[in-house]
């Protein structure tokens, strides 16, 4: 038998003990501003009306801070937990979707552009009996923003580790197909543009 498949399984489980002890050590971080604040009520001629999530769905979530607002042709919903837990982590909507009674019919990754960057984010069609939506969603903190679930959980836990740091945000956009798919992404798309920039003067540096 080789060394290096000798040693491979060893050395996997000396790095994820040293993970799972990160993710008991990190450091609990603040938000530098409202989320309130940073996005607008008003984007692009939509006009949000701020929801409440019952204390129950707060506690299930383990959120420590979160924006719900309803927009007239979209909603938005971002939950910020400024540190990651064992069973307090963040639930991706893959799980929650469904479990409200939504199908998927499509899912990919696609290309936002920001001011500064190019984002890629997830995309899905979903319905739900005559309803469709499509929906946007990725996470955002700790200097990245990421699409890819894998990735997503292993930064989760390096961070935790070797900064001492797991806090992040998910963000989600949904807008119900009333006309195209197209004009629905159009729209949910020229809002993450907006979103992703501004959130980060939020996001703890």
């Amino acid at each position: 038998m080789k060394p290096a498949t000798v040693w491979a399984p060893p050395a996997l489980m000396a790095i994820a003990a040293l993970f799972t002890v990160g993710i008991d050590t990190q450091r609990s971080l603040s938000l530098r501003a409202s989320l309130a604040d940073v996005i607008p009520v008003e984007v692009a001629g939509h006009y949000g009306e701020d929801k409440l999530i019952s204390d129950a769905d707060v506690e299930a979530a383990g959120v420590t801070d979160y924006l719900m607002r309803d927009y007239r042709s979209f909603s938005l919903y971002i939950g910020y937990y400024n540190r990651q837990l064992r069973g307090k982590t963040i639930h991706s909507p893959k799980n929650c979707l469904p479990g409200a009674g939504w199908e998927a019919l499509a899912s990919r990754t696609v290309q936002i552009e920001t001011p500064s960057d190019t984002i890629t984010v997830n995309r899905y069609l979903l319905q739900r009996e005559e309803q469709r939506a499509l929906v946007l969603y990725w996470y955002q903190g700790r200097g990245r923003v990421q699409a890819n679930e894998y990735l997503v959980k292993w930064d989760l836990l390096r961070d935790s580790a070797l900064r001492q740091r797991s806090d992040e945000a998910l963000v989600r956009i949904v807008v119900p197909v009333r006309s195209t798919e197209d004009s629905a992404f159009a729209l949910a798309s020229r809002m993450a543009s907006e979103v992703i920039p501004r959130l980060n003067l939020a996001l703890p540096n």
